[in-house]
């Protein structure tokens, strides 16, 4: 089968198309901020809902001319929180032909392990920390998950939360540090991670700035190293810069520039909540896993 894995997330919306061998056809990522506001007014707004459905369509094309045969598609943490969620999924479903399914923190994080750690067996323990725009998951295992969260606290919600301006006051920027303490203080440290994966958006657009690159690519960022000190002193770095600022960072999407921040420091501080010094990034995750999950009998 040639299959298609679209996830609809809080901040970003994905599709991956592969073919019968298991080999990559196609992937695209756009930001349509979907989760934007949402903890505020308990709805999508109307513009993000609209770009949402318009990329949708898009990717609709890229599958029909591709000749696709199994669509699979999920939404994640704004779709679970939104009022308007489930209309947002019939109205994709009938752009797509197939109505996504919203999934909670636990197949979330599920299918995040899945992804982070595809191809790798059964190389010891794996903590996979996988960073969206609503939540954030902790998924602890080897070969499957033995322990998975999901936690309220993701790039947007952080942003919406605490971040009324840029560059922000210091008083803010404490403030968000709290936040995100807050958030993962229910969160069990594992004594022994192993492997440490980070998926997600935040972490590879923060991998890519410490690298350096020119424009963002997915090889070079794929299976780098991130330390919890770089991560620390880009939380810094960006809290002293506009909006329109952080959007001229040469590997950074433009379109992330108003959450990077809010993702730094939730990056920083679930590092600091498991007592973690360096982790290997990630350029899969959620859409991975879903698109080499086996289909269901």
């Amino acid at each position: 089968m040639t299959i298609a894995a679209i996830d609809i997330g809080s901040n970003s919306v994905r599709l991956l198309v592969i073919g019968p061998d298991g080999s990559e056809i196609s992937r695209d990522t756009a930001v349509t901020a979907l989760g934007t506001g949402l903890e505020r007014t308990g709805s999508f707004d109307a513009s993000a809902y609209d770009a949402t459905v318009d990329v949708i369509a898009g990717f609709a094309s890229t599958i029909a001319e591709l000749d696709v045969t199994d669509v699979r598609a999920v939404a994640t943490s704004a779709s679970r929180d939104a009022r308007n969620g489930a209309a947002l999924m019939r109205e994709i479903g009938a752009a797509l032909g197939v109505e996504p399914t919203i999934i909670d923190g636990a197949r979330e994080a599920g299918l995040s392990f899945a992804g982070a750690t595809l191809g790798m067996g059964d190389d010891g323990t794996k903590l996979v920390i996988d960073i969206g725009g609503g939540s954030t998951e902790f998924v602890y295992g080897v070969d499957t998950p033995s322990y998975a969260v999901s936690v309220d606290m993701g790039s947007v919600r952080l942003t919406d939360r605490c971040f009324d301006r840029r560059p922000p006051s210091d008083d803010e920027l404490f403030r968000a540090r709290s936040d995100a303490d807050a958030a993962f203080a229910p969160v069990v440290s594992c004594d022994d991670p192993g492997i440490v994966m980070a998926v997600g958006g935040t972490f590879t657009s923060l991998s890519a700035i410490a690298l350096g690159l020119d424009s963002y690519d997915g090889e070079a960022v794929h299976g780098s190293l991130l330390d919890l000190s770089v991560v620390s002193s880009l939380v810094e770095w960006l809290s002293k810069l506009s909006v329109a600022e952080t959007a001229l960072i040469p590997s950074l999407d433009p379109a992330r520039a108003r959450v990077i921040l809010g993702g730094s420091i939730v990056a920083e501080r679930s590092l600091v909540h498991c007592g973690i010094s360096v982790v290997t990034v990630s350029d899969r995750g959620i859409l991975d896993g879903l698109a080499f999950e086996a289909p269901t009998p």
